[in-house]
């Protein structure tokens, strides 16, 4: 069996030092708020470039809290893509704004910049790219566009940790990038997490704030906040791994570079990597129209693989009334032919020549 992704590799790897940082926890016997988080705020903000990085329970509460600290809310508009997660969407839904859904680029499957002014109103508030996959959207055309029309700009980079967007990271390029440390993310805890980066210190503090139920002080509460911290166990799993995700992101890249050179006339699309950018390949995905059947074959030979995404936003039943009448004919395309190959730092050269092999022999399905 080759699987999609496999922890268990990781946890090999790292064994003895995940278990001193846990036992270092222990022996403190402090478990919320303390000495692990902030420094791994410090560190992780380090890593991509900005002044503060504020840790939370998951990607899902990072674009919450991120956009309820820049003020959106009831009766706003955030510009975002449909083919996308669906905690991109929720975050805005649950602050009382309204998600405005743009198609995306054809072949990085991110924000179609082209099309997102004639979508702006009186209402937008912010626009939120995704880094799709690994892959820096166009934010030299999105931060352009957001200045000139005087929006926020929230980079949902909960798939693409040290990505590059001409040099910067993604995450410090927006007024607030987003990420989320779920287990099998290019950074991943043994459980939930979640981060804000930012330059600006007001926003910072707010987060602070909202986090942990809006109180500067124990029992003074001056924001209506959640509970929504990064514990020290998890910050003390992520200060370990942090040191090694560069190494890991390479990794993925030498597969993608072989699962391209094998794939490259085996009938099927493989992923882009425009030449200012730097994709870290959190997933590799091809696009073929015979995809359901390519993934039959796949699981038939002990390969799993899966489709990120197979129903767009704007077409779940929670979100269809807010995607009623919206046309997203890249978007649906994608989202038919999508397909996502095992992906992870620990993939051998074997694993991808097997899968690429049988990809390639299905060509004239």
């Amino acid at each position: 069996m080759i699987e999609f992704v496999c922890l268990k590799r990781e946890q090999e790897a790292l064994a003895d030092e995940v278990r001193g940082a846990v036992d270092r926890v222990l022996r403190r016997g402090w478990f919320i708020l303390g000495e692990e988080l902030e420094a791994f705020e410090a560190e992780f903000a380090r890593y991509i470039g900005v002044e503060f990085a504020v840790g939370l329970n998951s990607g899902s509460d990072a674009i919450l809290l991120a956009l309820r600290a820049l003020g959106v809310g009831e009766g706003d508009e955030v510009i975002t893509p449909s083919h996308t997660f669906i905690s991109t969407v929720d975050g805005i839904v649950r602050n009382g704004a309204r998600p405005v859904f743009v198609d995306i680029d054809p072949q990085t499957f991110c924000l179609d910049p082209a099309r997102i002014e004639e979508r702006i109103t009186q209402r937008t508030k912010a626009i939120m790219p995704v880094h799709l996959y690994g892959q820096p959207a166009d934010m030299e055309s999105i931060v352009a566009l957001a200045r000139r029309r005087g929006l926020f700009v929230v980079e949902d980079s909960c798939q693409a940790h040290g990505a590059l967007y001409r040099g910067t990271k993604v995450g410090g390029i927006g007024h607030v990038g987003c990420f989320s440390f779920y287990p099998t993310k290019n950074l991943g805890a043994y459980g939930d997490g979640g981060m804000v980066t930012t330059n600006d210190e007001e926003i910072a503090a707010r987060l602070r704030l909202l986090r942990n139920y809006g109180q500067p002080r124990k029992y003074e509460h001056v924001l209506v906040g959640i509970n929504s911290r990064l514990d020290e166990m998890q910050a003390a799993v992520l200060r370990v791994k942090l040191r090694y995700l560069d190494e890991w992101n390479e990794r993925r890249r030498k597969s993608a570079s072989l699962y391209d050179e094998l794939l490259s006339d085996a009938g099927v699309v493989t992923p882009v990597e425009l030449p200012h950018v730097k994709h870290v390949y959190h997933l590799y995905v091809i696009r073929t129209k015979n995809r359901d059947a390519l993934q039959r074959r796949l699981a038939e030979q002990g390969v799993q693989s899966q489709i990120h995404y197979p129903i767009p936003v704007h077409r779940q039943e929670a979100y269809a009334h807010m995607g009623s009448g919206v046309d997203l004919p890249v978007t649906d395309r994608a989202c038919d032919e999508v397909l996502s190959l095992p992906m992870h730092p620990w993939l051998v050269p074997e694993e991808v020549r097997r899968v690429a092999a049988i990809v390639a022999a299905g060509r004239a399905d």
